[in-house]
């Protein structure tokens, strides 16, 4: 385990925010043909917990984007480093992040998106630090609000590392 971290949000109240969060989101793609696009690699174990919550039909996608590099702060530069494997023209698409910080890396990618003329494009994320906002995006669908704290765990990564860890932790 990383040292000097500290215990933030648990595996079962994790599990909770998924359960709230795939819930809203049956409700409100009710009749719609879903689109999921998971922001790997940090989202990656939430857009698994967060689908099987989801009881309607819907595809999955994997985009790769990257602002940080091993950094923990955004560069402010996006790249496309993976980018969607079907058309979306038409859709209703639903991006599914780990976290939305500074908002470079959402508001960036949500424009790409709009130009390939989905339906509608909703955000999805399980932690949001709006204190942190650079670019004015808000999400749809927030897990948890939290504080400027350096998060790891639960598909959250320093360095590449961490991501394996069942809870999410605060970097002391």
């Amino acid at each position: 385990m990383l040292e000097n971290t500290k215990p933030y949000i648990s595996k079962e109240e994790i599990e909770k925010l998924c359960l709230n969060l795939g819930k809203q989101i049956e409700k409100d793609y009710q009749g719609k043909e879903l689109v999921v696009i998971c922001v790997l690699k940090g989202s990656i174990l939430f857009t698994a917990d967060l689908v099987r919550h989801i009881n309607l039909p819907l595809k999955i996608d994997f985009v790769r984007l990257s602002s940080y590099g091993n950094a923990t702060e955004s560069s402010g530069r996006v790249r496309i480093i993976k980018d969607l494997t079907f058309d979306i023209s038409g859709k209703d698409v639903l991006v599914v992040e780990d976290i939305l910080d500074t908002g470079t890396t959402l508001s960036f990618f949500k424009k790409h998106l709009e130009a390939l003329h989905p339906r509608s494009v909703k955000l999805c994320t399980l932690l949001d630090k709006p204190s942190r906002r650079k670019v004015a995006i808000e999400a749809d669908y927030v897990g948890r609000k939290i504080d400027d704290f350096f998060v790891v765990g639960y598909g959250l990564d320093y360095q590449e590392k961490c991501r394996n860890y069942p809870d999410i932790l605060v970097v002391q």
